[in-house]
């Protein structure tokens, strides 16, 4: 399989907010979202507002940096995200139950490069990074699973 990537630009923070909306409308359970970048470079803004928008009843989505994992249900199934800044080894992966996670629900994963050998194949990687200009960010989706090319060809054409 090769990688094919996919470069945008998300000028506003509700531009952010809509993008996640639109994908939130297309995944399903097993699927995963890698989000990858710097602090602050948009990954949980992203996360809220897929979550957000799916949500049954509507309540706060707060960051899960210090509870490693957030799950939802949702009228997609369930919802997991998870922030793995703090992990140590992919062991602490498994202890969270990620990789169950990864089969049966909707994975959000803010810093996978801690998932190491365990990054599924079939996840979609979303790369942000902030530009120059205030609030703007730039953002690179690269996939190798079949999976996601007709998903972004309806969402980034």
């Amino acid at each position: 399989m090769t990688n094919k990537t996919f470069s945008l630009s998300l000028p506003t923070p509700e531009d952010t907010s809509e993008l996640a909306r639109r994908f939130a409308e297309l995944l399903e359970p097993g699927d995963t979202l890698l989000l990858e970048g710097d602090i602050g470079a948009g990954k949980t803004h992203f996360a809220r507002g897929l979550i957000q928008s799916i949500l049954q009843v509507p309540e706060d989505v707060p960051s899960p940096t210090f509870t490693l994992v957030q799950q939802y249900d949702t009228e997609k199934g369930e919802v997991w995200h998870a922030d793995l800044y703090r992990l140590n080894s992919p062991d602490e992966v498994i202890e969270l139950g990620l990789l169950d996670a990864f089969e049966d629900a909707i994975c959000l994963i803010e810093w996978p490069d801690r998932l190491a050998e365990l990054r599924p194949n079939t996840a979609l990687t979303m790369s942000f990074a902030m530009h120059a200009k205030a609030g703007h960010r730039n953002l690179v989706i690269s996939w190798r699973s079949a999976r996601w090319d007709e998903i972004t060809r309806g969402l980034l054409a």
